[in-house]
Order: structure tokens, then C-alpha cells, then sequence
């Protein structure tokens, strides 16, 4: 137990988790609406508290401030389409048996003269009171929607939406300075000028953001649509093979090239490849615009895509401390475990039987090892001949906070080498060249070591034997306690020389009495 015992409330951050504690369970299922000046979006969130699952997910795309900066009033098109979407969610609330819904406007409804009467109309024909923010807290909730899943997270948070573009400091898990600029591309639209007018303004702008907030940043997080549709035409480009998009970095090198490949190519053609609304490609070139100027002036050494905006920070918002420190990854682990697994706990005795293999490795490398542990039966009811493949396809796809694509796919051939030896041929072998060689080798090690823990004891394993690896000498030592008389069968024997294969080691398998 992490070198604690069974009781007390301290249980570091791969101990007790917390989805059972009422805190959090009051955060188990909640409803957040966020009414945004392109988009109107109902989410609602379930699972383990720290790392949810969106258990229902549908969005919009009203374009309610379109116009806004000629008419100052609310597109009407847009403002009547927002209306009856808000109205489908509060029923759709209704019948999930939801609790009251948090509904957030940002700077569409802020902005417009007409902003307070739509406020009125939507509580009147609806019941649900619009909370309308400012800027500089829409910056904080979504910075708080990048720390739901990055809890370590440095660098900027710039949140574009339709109407404004926020900027916000994240340091050691808190936020700091935060600003707001109306840098949406719907309000940008209506700068005049032209191509140079907006080239012009957008760099007036972003200069004095830089002037406010610093540019020692060497992290940009990207929150919003517009970035997320940018970040997916990278991938298209690059011919990227794991088309997830949150935890997706880019350098700044790559995504100028991709900025300039924008302005060359026909969106409308390659937006068929990438799954991308009409509505939502439309905004893409001058964000695009905005993003180059970001670029330009606060010089990252990286970019990284946050999937996790505004609704996930309302949802952090409300998390107690203590919840907000666990860790999302090893949490949602945790909780796909007591689902899903046949044996819930198991995970924990497999990965402390594991630990002598992995005594050298850094915190941030173990978790992940701990992760594959927990997850590493939770695939049982699929068909055996395709368990493998389930594996894989859930870890690299999973909505799962703290993982860098690296991981994913660490974690998912990990856990397809728990069920199947070897990978070659598998469809899935475009995603392995993610992965140097040294990690792919390493990953087979840990799918073949959970192999043999979880089948040699069905109780905890290290009540029954003890392993002993040394590197230097490549020997793989089993130390068989009295209690495994009669474990240590033909199939046990050949899946650990099968581990001591992949690790080139000699295995050696001693009695300890």
C-alpha cells in the first residue's frame, strides 16, 4: 500500500481513490452548459470525479455573435437557434435526473446590447439562469479546464472563442495573471481594411498582450474549436496517426508550416478528410492568422492542444483540494477497475509484484506502469481473439486526463502485449512508429510481465512469489514461496520464459522457504 497501511485519510497519489468519498460523488454525474459566441454545448460528466467521462455530449453551432461588431445586438438567426438548443438541453437534463445545470455565457451574450434581454428570455421560457462572465474569468475557468487534466501544467492558456481570444498564466497548478482581447474570429471579421486592416489589428493586438502578460512562456495550451480544427489540419498534413486531439503538441516549426499550408489549400476539400464542420472551417483562416501572430511574438518551444476548456473548469471549480491534487489518469484507472475488472484491487498486488522490474524509473514513467496494471483486465468480456486489439484501441482512444500521446500508445501496447505476444501485423502498427524502438521494447516487457503476474496467481502474487531482476548480470529470478506449491504449472513456466525472453535474460526459478 505505497508504504502505508489500510486505514488513516493520507494515501499519496496512487492510494484510496476518491470517487467513493460523498465529496466527490457529488460530482459524479453534473450538466454544464456553455452558451459561447459561435457555439451552444451541453456536457455532462460521469465517472471517476477527478478524470470524468462525458456522458453526453452535443453542441451547436448557433453563431450568435456573428455580426456583433457591425449591429452590436445578437444575430438573429443565431440568438433564435441558441434559444431552442438551450431548451432541448434543459429537457434532456430533465430526463437524465440531473441536478440543477450550470449555464455560462461568454462574450457574445456580454457584449450585446441585447445580451440581458436574451438572459431574461432564456430563464422565462427555459428555468435556467445564464450566469454571464467576464473575460479575465473566462481566462481562469479555462485555465482551470487545462489543470483538470494537466495538474502540473506551465506555460499560457489561450482560450479563442467566437467572439474573444483569453490569455492566462498557469504556474505550479494555480492560475495567475489572466486578460482578455477581441480576438474571436467573428468579431475580427468585421475589422476593415482588408487582408492588411486584419493583419494590422491583429498584431496591435497580440502585441500588447505581450506587453501585459510576458512572453517567458515556453507552453502555449490551445482551448478552443477554431485551435482544435488548426491542430487537426496538422495532423492531416503530417499524415499523424492518432487523431486524438487533447494531449496533441506540436513545435512551432511544424505548425508554421501548417499555418502557411492553410492559406494555400482548398478547406473545404481537405475539411472532408479531418471530420470538420463547414460552419467551424470557416473561422479557421483567421485564427489562423492570430495563431502565427501568437507565434510569432511570444516564441514557444511548444504548443500543445487542451481539449479541456471552460466546462471542464466549471467542473474543477467545484472539486474540494484534495481532489483536485490526485492524479486524473491513475483516478479514472482506479475506476474503470471496480467496473470492469474481474477482480477488482488485483491491479495494485500485479503492479507491487512488478516493482523490482522498474526500480530505476522516474515517478512520472511509474504511473504509468501502475495505470497498465490497473487497466490491465478491465477488456476481459471482449472475443479472446480480438481482446488484444480492444486493449489497445481503449487505451490510445480513451478519454484519459494526463497522458501525452507517447503514453497512449505506451499504454496500449503494453497492455495488447498482456494478451498476445507478438504485434506484428497488427492495423494498429502505424500508431507504434509514435514510439521510438527502445520504448516499443520496453512496452512488451511490461504486456508480458502483466501477463504472467495476472495468470500465476489468482489471489495477490507477491504472497505467493517474489521476482528479482538484475540487469547486469540479465537474470530474471523467481523466488516461489511454500504457498505457491503447485502454481508454478507448465503455462506459468512458459509465459515467464517468454518474459525472459523479451527481457534477453536468463530466468531462474528458486524456492524460498
Amino acid at each position: 500500500m505505497d508504504g502505508r497501511g489500510d486505514t488513516g485519510d493520507d494515501w499519496g497519489p496512487f492510494g484510496r481513490p476518491l470517487f467513493d468519498d460523498p465529496s466527490a460523488r457529488r460530482l459524479s454525474r453534473v450538466g454544464v452548459v456553455d452558451v459561447g459566441s459561435n457555439s451552444v454545448r451541453l456536457v455532462v460528466f460521469d465517472g471517476a470525479a477527478r478524470s470524468p467521462a462525458y456522458f453526453f455530449n452535443e453542441k451547436i453551432l448557433c453563431g450568435l455573435g456573428r455580426g456583433i461588431a457591425e449591429t452590436g445586438h445578437l444575430h438573429p438567426e443565431g440568438r433564435a437557434r441558441a434559444l431552442s438548443a438551450i431548451k432541448r438541453f434543459q429537457r434532456l437534463a430533465d430526463g437524465m435526473n440531473l441536478g440543477p445545470l450550470s449555464a455560462v455565457a461568454t462574450a457574445a451574450v456580454r457584449d450585446a446590447e441585447d445580451g440581458p434581454d436574451f438572459r431574461e428570455q432564456v430563464l422565462r421560457e427555459t428555468g435556467l439562469e445564464l450566469y454571464v462572465i467576464d473575460g479575465e474569468e473566462e481566462a481562469r475557468l479555462s485555465a482551470q479546464g487545462v489543470l483538470l487534466g494537466w495538474p502540473e501544467a506551465q506555460g499560457l492558456m489561450c482560450d479563442i472563442g467566437g467572439s474573444s481570444l483569453e490569455l492566462a498564466h498557469i504556474r505550479t497548478g494555480e492560475v495567475g495573471k489572466r486578460v482578455t482581447s477581441p480576438l474571436g474570429p467573428l468579431k475580427l471579421a468585421g475589422v476593415p481594411g482588408g487582408k492588411k486592416g486584419l493583419k494590422a489589428e491583429i498584431a496591435r493586438v497580440v502585441d500588447e498582450l505581450a506587453a501585459e502578460m510576458g512572453t517567458d512562456h515556453k507552453r502555449l495550451f490551445l482551448v478552443g474549436g477554431s485551435w482544435r480544427a488548426i491542430a487537426r489540419l496538422d495532423m492531416e498534413r503530417r499524415g499523424y496517426p492518432l487523431t486524438v486531439l487533447h494531449e496533441y503538441r506540436m513545435t512551432p516549426k511544424s505548425l508554421a508550416k501548417t499555418l502557411k499550408w492553410i492559406e494555400e489549400v482548398d478547406l473545404d476539400e481537405v475539411r472532408q478528410h479531418t471530420g470538420t464542420s463547414s460552419a467551424r472551417m470557416a473561422l479557421v483562416p483567421i485564427a489562423a492568422q492570430v495563431l502565427k501572430r501568437l507565434m510569432h511574438v511570444f516564441r514557444p518551444k511548444e504548443i500543445a492542444v487542451s481539449s479541456y476548456g471552460i466546462r471542464e473548469g466549471l467542473l474543477y471549480e467545484q472539486m474540494p483540494d484534495r481532489l483536485r491534487k490526485r492524479d486524473p489518469l491513475i483516478e479514472a484507472c482506479y475506476h474503470a477497475e471496480k467496473k470492469d475488472a474481474r477482480n477488482p484491487g488485483f491491479g495494485k498486488a500485479l503492479f507491487r509484484f512488478l516493482t523490482p522490474l522498474y526500480k530505476s524509473l522516474k515517478p512520472d514513467d511509474l504511473r504509468i506502469i501502475r495505470a497498465a496494471c490497473l487497466l490491465h483486465d478491465v477488456s476481459w468480456r471482449a472475443h479472446p481473439d480480438y481482446r488484444h486489439e480492444v486493449c489497445f484501441d481503449n487505451a490510445t482512444r480513451a478519454n484519459l486526463g494526463g497522458l501525452t500521446h507517447e503514453q497512449r500508445v505506451f499504454l496500449g501496447l503494453a497492455l495488447l502485449h498482456r494478451y498476445k505476444n507478438s504485434r506484428d501485423g497488427s492495423h494498429f502498427e502505424p500508431l507504434f512508429e509514435i514510439l521510438p524502438e527502445k520504448m516499443l521494447a520496453r512496452a512488451e516487457v511490461l504486456g508480458k510481465a502483466m501477463r504472467f503476474g495476472a495468470m500465476f496467481s489468482v489471489e495477490d502474487p507477491t504472497r505467493m512469489a517474489e521476482l528479482r531482476w538484475f540487469p547486469k548480470k540479465r537474470e530474471l529470478v523467481l523466488y516461489l514461496k511454500k504457498e505457491a506449491d503447485g502454481l508454478f504449472g507448465e503455462v506459468a513456466e512458459a509465459r515467464f520464459q517468454t518474459l525472459a525472453d523479451a527481457l534477453d535474460a536468463t530466468p531462474i526459478v528458486k524456492k524460498k522457504r
